[in-house]
């Protein structure tokens, strides 16, 4: 019972990492994209009148969450189960109960 709880809990801190580390992607990604439009480090961007500019950088901050978005679901659908579903043994007890008893509506 404690070498399943080892592993479960090694699992949930590998998907804890996992979400902690592409949530920080997502906050990161669009500030880099909206810093690097502001101070004109991508090339091009200095010939762009500041409408354009905010155009672009809102487009591109978008697009950037929503490739960090893609790539942590095909992250998240690589993984593979460390152990199979069990279901709650209370509660296929009380569906065998309910199942095994008459109801009054059925019998009258």
């Amino acid at each position: 019972m404690l070498i399943s709880a080892f592993t479960s809990g090694q699992a949930m801190s590998g998907v804890t990492t996992k979400f902690a580390v592409t949530s920080m992607a997502m906050w990161m990604a669009p500030v880099a994209i909206m810093y690097g439009f502001y101070y004109q480090v991508f090339p091009g961007v200095s010939q762009m009148s500041s409408s354009a500019q905010t155009l672009g950088s809102g487009f591109l901050a978008v697009i950037s969450v929503n490739l960090v978005i893609g790539f942590y679901k095909c992250m998240a659908m690589k993984e593979t189960p460390h152990q199979e579903p069990q279901p709650d043994p209370t509660f296929l007890g009380n569906a065998k109960a309910s199942i095994d008893q008459p109801t009054s509506s059925l019998l009258g």
